[in-house]
C-alpha cells in the first residue's frame, strides 16, 4: 500500500489522501468505532490512548486523549460532529490541546473526511482547516503526516486481519 500523500491546498488547508484495499463499509468502522480508533489511532510508538470516546451522531461529541508515556506529555482531541452522511462523509470540529496543564496550547480545526469508494479499494480524503497559517505549520512541523500514517497502516493490518 502506498503511504498517504500530503499536500497544501492553501496557507491554511492541509489535504491528506490515503487509499485502503476494502470496501467503504469497512474502512468506516476504524474511523467511527471507538474500541477500532483506539486500536488504529495511537500514533508513534511509545504512545497509548487512555481516553476515548465517541457519541458517533450529529452533534455528538467525542474526546481522544493521547499520552507519550515516557516523558507523560498528553495531546487531547475533542470535537462535535458537524454532519454525517453514511460510508460517504464526516465533518467535525476539533479543539487540540497540548500539555495537561490549564496553559496548554490549543488549536482549533474543522475536519472533513470523505470516503470514495474506488475499483481498488476506498479512498479516504482528510481535509484539515486551521484557524491560521501559524497553527497550520506548526501541526505540519509536529510530524503529523507520519503519526497519520502510523494509523492507516494499523489500518490496513485490521482489514486484512
Amino acid at each position: 500500500m502506498k503511504p498517504a500523500t500530503i499536500k497544501n491546498l492553501s496557507e491554511t488547508k492541509v489535504e491528506v489522501v490515503r487509499r485502503f484495499n476494502s470496501q467503504v463499509e469497512s474502512v468506516w468502522k476504524p474511523f467511527t468505532d471507538a474500541s477500532l480508533v483506539r486500536q488504529c489511532m495511537l500514533g508513534p510508538p511509545g504512545w497509548s490512548m487512555p481516553v476515548c470516546e465517541i457519541d458517533f451522531r450529529i452533534n455528538g461529541i467525542y474526546e481522544n486523549v493521547f499520552r507519550n508515556e515516557v516523558e507523560g506529555t498528553e495531546i487531547k482531541i475533542a470535537g462535535t460532529y458537524r454532519e454525517i452522511v453514511t460510508y460517504k462523509k464526516i465533518v467535525q470540529d476539533e479543539q487540540h490541546k497540548i500539555g495537561s496543564s490549564e496553559k496548554g496550547i490549543i488549536n482549533k480545526t474543522v475536519v472533513t473526511l470523505t470516503f470514495e469508494a474506488v475499483s481498488e479499494g476506498t479512498n479516504v480524503r482528510t481535509l484539515i482547516e486551521y484557524g491560521s497559517k501559524k497553527q497550520c505549520d506548526e501541526a505540519l512541523a509536529t510530524g503529523m503526516a507520519a503519526a497519520m500514517e502510523m494509523g492507516y497502516c494499523r489500518i490496513d493490518d485490521l482489514l486484512t486481519s
